[in-house]
C-alpha cells in the first residue's frame, strides 16, 4: 500500500534523542517526510495548524497537556486529524484511552522498527493500525462466541460495511468503496452497532481484532 505522494508527518516527543532516532529511522523511507517536530502538546497543536500534516506521531508521556489531552484537543479542532501514538506504555488502558481520545493507531516503542513506517502508511491511507498484541481480549469466552454468532448472521453487505468501518474508514469512504449511498451505509452502520451493542468505531475495531477479522 504505497502512496504516490510523500506522507507529511510531525514528530511529538519531549526527548530530543528520541526524535533524532525517529528521524534516522524514517529517513530511510522515501515516502515519508518529517515537516515539523514538537516537544510538548501545546506546541504540537500550534504546529498542526501551521503545517499540512498527514499524520502526527505522538508520545503520551509529555510535560504540559500530556499526550491524551493533546490528542483530544487536536481532534476537537479537526475531526479528520490522523494521530499515531508511539509510546513506551503497552498496557491495555493506555491503548483504550488513546483510541477513545481520537488516535487512529497505537504502537509501542518496543515494537520492530519497521512497524513505525508501516503504521504511518496505514493511517495516512485512512485505516486504523494497532500493533498486534496490544488489543488483548478482555471479553469473556461467551462474549466472543456471541460476537461470532452475530457477525456470521450478517448479510454480505453488512459484513462488508462492518469490515471497512472497523478499519477506520468514514461512512463517506465506505459508501464510495462499495458504490452505495451515504444514507444506506449510515443505516448499515447503525444496524451493525446495535446488533453488536457498541457505539464507537474503536469498539468495532476491537471486536474485529479479537476475532481475527482485521490483520494489521
Amino acid at each position: 500500500m504505497k502512496s504516490k505522494i510523500k506522507i507529511k508527518i510531525i514528530l511529538v516527543d519531549d526527548h530530543a534523542v528520541v526524535r533524532a532516532g525517529f528521524r534516522m529511522l524514517l529517513g530511510t523511507h522515501d515516502m515519508i517526510e518529517i515537516v515539523a517536530e514538537a516537544d510538548r502538546g501545546e506546541q504540537a497543536i500550534q504546529l498542526m495548524q501551521e503545517h499540512a500534516v498527514d499524520v502526527a506521531v505522538m508520545d503520551l508521556s509529555m510535560p504540559g497537556l500530556g499526550g491524551l489531552e493533546t490528542i483530544r484537543r487536536i481532534c476537537q479542532r479537526d475531526s479528520k486529524a490522523k494521530i499515531l501514538v508511539f509510546s513506551v506504555h503497552d498496557e491495555q488502558v493506555y491503548v483504550n484511552r488513546a483510541i477513545a481520545a481520537g488516535a487512529k493507531g497505537y504502537i509501542s516503542k518496543n515494537s520492530a522498527a519497521a512497524n513505525l513506517a508501516m503504521a504511518i502508511e496505514h493511517i495516512a491511507n485512512g485505516e486504523i493500525y494497532i500493533e498486534d498484541g496490544l488489543l488483548k481480549d478482555q471479553t469473556g469466552k461467551s462474549d466472543v462466541m456471541d460476537y461470532h454468532a452475530i457477525i456470521e448472521a450478517f448479510s454480505a453487505r453488512e459484513f462488508d460495511v462492518f469490515r471497512l468501518l472497523a478499519k477506520g474508514m468514514t461512512v463517506h469512504k465506505v459508501a464510495e468503496e462499495l458504490c452505495l449511498g451515504y444514507k444506506t451505509v449510515a443505516n448499515y452502520g447503525t444496524q451493525i452497532r446495535n446488533k453488536l451493542k457498541v457505539s464507537t468505531l474503536a469498539e468495532l475495531a476491537h471486536i474485529a481484532v479479537i476475532l481475527g477479522l482485521m490483520k494489521n
